[in-house]
Parts: structure tokens; sequence; C-alpha cells
């Protein structure tokens, strides 16, 4: 099981990269395959990997959508997310990930996305352009 952490704040979130590094540290037993922070002057995401489905370093997270404006950190498992890979074949996909299905999905359908989502997961998107973070879980 995966790990995700953030802080958000409007005055300067970049500055909050160490706290992230610390919880990311505290999660490490939750993802000790792979760790990785993300950071913009508003927010800092952090994750730690447990990888099962795409073992290579391509499924790394924080990912970053193809278009480059969504953000996600994500943990669980998306039980159709071969079957909606397809459906959203105009996707530009880098890895063979679930994580890249729900930005694919989010890109796509936008919130409305976690209702074609058959899975255990909780995830945090960050849109760049808006500089809104959207955090889900499942049902």
């Amino acid at each position: 099981m995966c790990g995700i952490n953030g802080i958000v704040s409007f005055k300067r979130g970049s500055q909050y990269r160490e706290n992230v590094t610390h919880m990311n540290q505290a999660l490490a037993h939750r993802g000790p395959d792979d760790e990785g922070i993300w950071n913009d002057e508003h927010i800092v995401l952090g994750h730690r990997r447990l990888a099962i489905i795409d073992l290579s370093e391509a499924g790394r997270q924080p990912m970053v959508s193809a278009n480059e404006r969504f953000v996600l950190v994500y943990n669980g498992e998306i039980y159709n997310f071969r079957e909606l890979r397809q459906l959203l074949s105009e996707y530009p996909y880098r890895t063979q990930t679930d994580s890249e299905v729900i930005l694919a999905a989010f890109q796509r359908w936008g919130v409305d996305c976690v209702n074609h989502f058959n899975g255990m997961f909780s995830f945090a998107i960050w849109d760049r352009q808006i500089k809104q973070l959207l955090l889900v879980r499942d049902r």
C-alpha cells in the first residue's frame, strides 16, 4: 500500500518541501520501493511507492499528466484500468500504470472520472492551471 501526503499553501507552498520529505520518511513502511516529491509555488505533494502493476521507474509518483496540467499522487488499485485505458486510447500513455489511467480519465471527464473507477483508491490531483486541488477516496 502506497502512502500519499502533501501541503497546500497560497502563501508560499514550496517552503514546505522539507516537511513533506519528513512525512514521506514517516510513511516509508507503506512504500518501500520508491519515493517522490513534486512542488510548485502553492503545493508540495509527496508519495511513497509500493510497486505492484508497473514495476518500472515510469510508474514513479507524483505523476504529471502528458499535457503537464495535472499532478497526481495516488494509493490503491483501479481494477478496471485496462478497460478504461482502451476507452481512453487517445491519451498519449507513457506507462502501463493504473495511475496514468486516472490522469487520462480526469483529463477527459474531470471529477466525474471517479464514477468510471472500479477499485479501492485515494488520490489527490493538483490542477496547475487553475490552482485547484481535488482529494478523492473510494466509496
